[in-house]
């Protein structure tokens, strides 16, 4: 044989090898290669130079590039190289639409805060109309910032589950019932039909947990809860409720019902591990225990608390008792964002503060916090929180070059304390790419700039004339 042949053959031999390693991988929709992955998975493993693999908007491996890149094939490849891959952020509580009413009243006292500006400009301003332009920017605001989840609480919930779907965003999503007339519906029976309409329409959905929200203990009579907790056990949906925001509201229940606000809800049988309880800032040791021992959730809203100035919620008692404690912005009224990078690093410094101790709440306690305890708060852990397999693709990845993330030493301290929502640079939800390199694909960023500025000027004037 002469040096020719030899050569062809070991070409041929080599081509012959790799054509079969190919045909033995698997193809898949999506590779998200290179980059550190922060799983945030049970044994909180960090994968250096990591990959994923995506399948039907479910991930189906998570491990080195190598071994990813030599199992697994796809047209559709996200290269992450230098930069920090982490689960989706999960926003634990806010009122989406609300962000058209951002700056629109500051520095006052949650009460006067709602009965004086928030109920009068909603009154004269939301129609579905309204709630879908505001869902569209909140919505742009929280993919441009990495949260992939979100939970929230307001009117017209039904178009606010139309808009978020299109978007391609993973919602939990609570129409209000509330006992006095609103935007959507001015009776309680008008609204609990229209509740129920709604959760039959949407409860198979893959991106939207549709969930009943009665706004508050103070706000909803007892029959009422009542009847609500019947139709959350009927059609088994989430029930989303605030409980025990401020000292007021506290006082209150227990002037008229006998019991501080868990431990009221808890003895008429409200509440249940289909329950997410926002704020609860006066809570008691008791309650801690209630909410543990019933599986009820929690979302913790430091600077909405801080800015209103409702108090600071017990959270490290209620993550020493692992209660499922999540992070939430609340409404962009009182916010004035939704940006849950600065909830975490305020959530762990506010712990710090108040109780004097710099161990307290450590950054990687607050990143679980976003991610999956926030999932576990929003009972949806089983399917996101984490990057691990059999879990939903919810994914995003960040630059980790900026100038305030150089130098860098340790992961969790950079995610809370370091990063921004500007370091953001590309979203996976479900498997879909919603925004690549910065730029939104499922939602037009001018298009609900000029729609906002349109309903600036009408509730400007709504205002003048009351």
């Amino acid at each position: 044989m002469n040096p020719y042949q030899s050569a062809f053959i070991c070409v041929l031999l080599f081509t012959m090898t790799t054509l079969s390693a190919q045909t033995r991988r698997q193809s898949v929709d999506l590779l998200v290669l290179g980059g550190t992955i922060v799983t945030m998975d049970q044994t909180r493993r960090v994968i250096d130079d990591g990959g994923i693999a995506v399948v039907n908007g479910r991930i189906v491996a998570v491990g080195p590039r190598a071994e990813i890149e030599s199992r697994y094939t796809s047209r559709q490849r996200i290269n992450a190289a230098g930069k920090v891959i982490t689960p989706g952020l999960i926003n634990g509580h806010t009122h989406v639409p609300m962000v058209l009413f951002r700056g629109l009243a500051d520095d006052l006292d949650l009460q006067e805060w709602l009965t004086k500006y928030i109920f009068p400009a909603e009154a004269k301003n939301v129609t579905e109309e309204f709630v879908r332009a505001g869902t569209r920017l909140g919505l742009a605001e929280m993919i441009r910032g990495g949260t992939t989840t979100y939970c929230d609480m307001y009117y017209f919930e039904d178009a606010i589950a139309d808009e978020t779907a299109k978007a391609g965003v993973r919602a939990v999503l609570g129409e209000t019932v509330i006992d006095f007339p609103v935007p959507d519906n001015k009776t309680w029976d008008q609204a609990m039909a229209y509740t129920e309409r709604y959760i039959n329409k949407w409860k198979n959905d893959q991106l939207i947990v549709p969930a009943i929200a009665p706004h508050a203990p103070y706000t909803v009579s007892e029959a009422h809860l009542k009847q609500v907790k019947a139709l959350s056990d009927t059609l088994n949906a989430d029930v989303v409720i605030h409980v025990a925001e401020t000292k007021k509201e506290r006082d209150d229940i227990k002037k008229d019902h006998g019991d501080t606000p868990a431990k009221y809800l808890n003895r008429i049988g409200f509440l249940s591990d289909r329950v997410i309880a926002a704020h609860a800032v006066f809570v008691t040791d008791d309650e801690i225990d209630i909410f543990k021992q019933k599986g009820v959730g929690v979302a913790h809203n430091p600077q909405s608390n801080m800015k209103l100035a409702s108090g600071v919620a017990p959270v490290p008692e209620m993550l020493s008792k692992d209660v499922a404690v999540g992070l939430g912005t609340d409404g962009a009224a009182s916010n004035n964002d939704l940006n849950m990078w600065e909830e975490m690093d305020t959530a762990a410094k506010l712990h710090k503060v108040i109780s004097g101790d710099p161990k307290t709440l450590p950054a990687e306690q607050a990143f679980e916090m976003a991610t999956i305890r926030g999932a576990r708060a929003l009972h949806l852990d089983k399917i996101t929180g984490s990057l691990e397999t059999g879990k939903r693709a919810d994914i995003v990845i960040l630059d980790w070059d900026d100038l305030n993330q150089v130098p860098f030493f340790n992961y969790y301290s950079h995610l809370v304390y370091a990063t921004k929502a500007n370091d953001v640079r590309t979203v996976i939800i479900n498997g879909r790419i919603v925004m690549l390199d910065r730029r939104l694909l499922t939602l037009n960023e001018n298009a609900i700039k000029i729609d906002a500025n349109i309903y600036r000027k009408k509730i400007i004037e709504s205002l003048r004339n009351q």
